[in-house]
């Protein structure tokens, strides 16, 4: 029952951010704000992590491919498959859902327990609609760019990979890449990514805006918000796998 009851709180709370903004000027200027706090200070670890990880699906996958009736340019393509399918939207969104989750929690929850949402409601402003409503836009906007620049980043580190250990050629791998390209596969993992940067910017913020207590509370909600948002998003992944590309 309690499992039902925080659904439906969750649901209510969606109710009340998607509602016009009182507002456009501030609006705007809390998107923008999210943007560089949520998007632009995420860039760095998305750039690292992904090109690293590239580079290992690479490496292990010529190190597993040591059959001689296996063509080298497998490498290149199971790289390909596995950034664009499931590591860049996925094991990205886990990541992001532990670096801005905790944030966007933290962040609502010391406004609650400080009882500036308080406030807010005082003054007649919609306090979900001027905290959580800019989080998502501007999550829904700058997430897919970064799952794309990770695809991207993927395979070059598996490029690089083979370049610094001799493992493959850069020829064979380059034609792994361009084999048997399927746009759709760009969609899907896109189509992926919208839903989970939908979760990332509400569960977090949810956690945060009905904490109760004080700076302990708030700590310990933002570690079920982390935790809660990557169970979700992989339970999402299966069923998003299953309908999109069963």
């Amino acid at each position: 029952m309690n499992y039902i009851e925080h659904i439906g709180k969750y649901f209510i709370m969606l109710k009340q951010v998607f509602k016009k903004p009182q507002k456009w000027s501030v609006f705007k200027e809390m998107l923008f704000r999210e943007i560089e706090d949520l998007g632009l200070k995420s860039l760095g670890i998305i750039v690292f992590i992904s090109f690293f990880v590239g580079g290992v699906v690479a490496i292990q996958t010529a190190l597993n491919v040591d059959n001689p009736f296996i063509p080298k340019y497998t490498i290149g393509f199971a790289t390909k498959r596995s950034m664009i399918l499931e590591f860049a939207p996925t094991f990205m969104s886990i990541i992001l859902a532990g670096k801005v989750g905790s944030y966007i929690s933290s962040s609502i929850g010391t406004m609650r327990v400080t009882e500036q949402i308080d406030a807010l409601e005082v003054m007649g402003i919609n306090s979900l609609n001027y905290l959580v409503l800019p989080k998502i836009i501007a999550a829904l906007f700058f997430y897919p760019l970064l799952i794309l620049l990770a695809m991207f980043l993927g395979i070059f580190g598996g490029y690089y990979a083979g370049i610094l250990t001799g493992l493959f050629y850069s020829e064979d791998y380059i034609y792994g890449i361009q084999l048997d390209f399927n746009p759709y596969f760009i969609r899907y993992a896109l189509i992926k990514t919208l839903i989970f940067a939908f979760v990332i910017a509400t569960i977090p913020a949810y956690h945060g805006y009905y904490v109760k207590g004080g700076s302990l509370e708030v700590g310990r909600a933002s570690t079920q918000a982390v935790v809660w948002t990557s169970v979700v998003i992989i339970l999402l992944n299966y069923f998003l796998t299953q309908m999109l590309l069963g």
